[in-house]
């Protein structure tokens, strides 16, 4: 007798449900955590740049002073005012010249500061150390302490130049127009070098060494290895500190303030400290803003124009 093959019938497996999806909480979304991370930083622009630039513009288009706080509308008589004011011209034309030298100076003394602190040698730590100082030092002490080193009698500055034979008689740095503009951009260039070298210095480590390696193996020497190799590799970041260093320079009053208080017959006043005089010294409120506002254009075409040329530099 003959049948059909018998089948086994087997069970299915049996079916697995998926895990209900947990939904994910704030501290998962990367939405949520950007805002939350930059928030601080929002709130801390917005009231201590956001808020003080729009009190300036409104000041600026009134008649506030500090013996009347009161705010009425005057337009543009606050810059017809400074427009017809010699001295503000003036400080327009030595903020020019004192940015523009201090930043070629710094730029130069940066990269020659920064190719001398990459090098190997014993104690470079300490003297990197040493070169921070002027920047981490508080500008106004720094800068008082240059008050001695170029006073008129007590100079030591003075004593070293006769010692070599350079002059007869000290020298009132201070007290010519020349003199003590030269001083206060001396000043500022030694106060800012270091920042310069830092930023080049972290330019500096970066380039390959095969790169450099390969020029010398093809008989470059120093300088061509400099100019053909190490300055255009390094060029965006020497232009970055020259962004930064635009912008401390153009908006800076301190050492102008500290050693000459603009003087002498306003020799060395600059836009924020003509802006400081004759706004909170000079108590009209409404011509200091005026002229503060002054900055913000100047200083938005410069780096404008320095990012732009980062940006060349980047895609070449």
């Amino acid at each position: 007798m003959t049948g059909e093959p018998m089948t086994t019938l087997k069970e299915a497996p049996p079916v697995e449900r998926a895990a209900p999806v947990r939904k994910a909480g704030l501290a998962d979304r990367e939405g949520f955590l950007a805002w939350a991370m930059l928030l601080p930083s929002v709130v801390y622009i917005l009231a201590l740049v956001g808020v003080p630039f729009v009190l300036a513009i409104a000041f600026a288009f009134s008649d506030v002073t500090t013996g009347d706080p009161s705010f009425d509308w005057v337009g543009f008589a606050n810059f017809d005012a400074i427009f017809d004011d010699g001295v503000f011209w003036r400080s327009l034309t030595n903020t020019l010249v004192f940015t523009l030298v201090s930043m070629l100076l710094i730029v130069v003394f940066g990269k020659i500061l920064a190719n001398i602190l990459v090098a190997d040698f014993r104690g470079k730590w300490v003297v990197r150390f040493l070169v921070l100082l002027p920047w981490t030092t508080p500008v106004a002490l720094s800068t008082i302490s240059w008050l001695w080193f170029l006073d008129s009698i007590y100079s030591p500055v003075d004593w070293v130049l006769r010692r070599l034979g350079l002059i007869e008689d000290n020298v009132v740095w201070l007290g010519g127009p020349g003199t003590a503009m030269a001083s206060v951009i001396a000043v500022h260039v030694w106060r800012l070098t270091p920042l310069a070298a830092v930023i080049v210095m972290a330019g500096l480590v970066a380039i390959p060494r095969d790169i450099d390696e390969a020029a010398r193996i093809d008989g470059a020497g120093f300088w061509r290895r400099m100019f053909e190799v190490t300055i255009p590799m390094t060029m965006p970041v020497i232009a970055v500190s020259a962004l930064f260093g635009a912008i401390l320079t153009f908006t800076d009053m301190t050492v102008s303030y500290v050693l000459t208080r603009g003087g002498p017959t306003h020799a060395t006043d600059v836009l924020a400290s003509w802006a400081y005089f004759r706004g909170i010294e000079g108590g009209d409120v409404g011509q200091g803003a005026a002229i503060a506002l002054f900055l913000f254009p100047l200083l938005l075409a410069a780096a404008i124009a320095i990012l732009r040329a980062v940006r060349r530099l980047g895609a070449s």
